[in-house]
């Protein structure tokens, strides 16, 4: 049986290197079309987390948040996240560690194994397009998840994706 698994990407088109994580989803539906990737994987955009994601987690093994990042590793970082609360006093901005505590507290159960690809981006300005440099972090990321995590047959060791270790997140 093939783990489902959830790539939620946020991400605002309208900003320049802000719509990396749309991008990303664009491309990977592309490559799903294709029968590249398989169709245990779901694709799911939007501008921010929110509170109403928890359903999207309901019925997947894994997630995979996706975002553009301003600033850190280059061209991205993938790392495990946990649960953890938030303390903030707005229903915006919420984190994906946060979205999936809320999910541990609503479904009253453990939360899917949870990683994080923070994709790097430069220019952020309205009406932008993509840079140049996010342009080819993105390729570069696209590349990583389409490795062994978004294969037509996914390598998976219980829920956990198995890693290759030629993967260097650090690139």
């Amino acid at each position: 049986m093939n783990p489902r698994i959830l790539v939620l990407s946020c991400g605002n088109p309208s900003r320049g290197d802000d719509a990396i994580g749309p991008e990303l989803t664009s491309a990977l539906m592309l490559a799903q079309q294709r029968g590249e990737i398989s169709r245990q994987v779901s694709l799911l955009t939007d501008f921010q987390l929110q509170i109403e994601h928890v359903t999207d987690l309901a019925e997947v093994d894994a997630v995979v948040f996706v975002d553009a990042a301003l600033e850190g590793a280059e061209p991205f970082s993938f790392a495990r996240i946990q649960p953890r609360a938030s303390t903030g006093i707005t229903t915006h901005a919420l984190s994906p560690s946060a979205l999936l505590a809320i999910f541990e507290e609503v479904m009253q159960r453990q939360s899917p194994p949870a990683w994080v690809l923070a994709v790097r981006g430069y220019r952020f300005g309205l009406g932008e397009g993509l840079s140049p440099l996010a342009t080819d972090n993105l390729r570069r990321a696209l590349q990583f998840l389409g490795g062994n995590l978004l294969a037509p047959q996914p390598r998976f060791s219980g829920v956990a994706p198995h890693f290759s270790s030629s993967w260097d997140v650090n690139c």
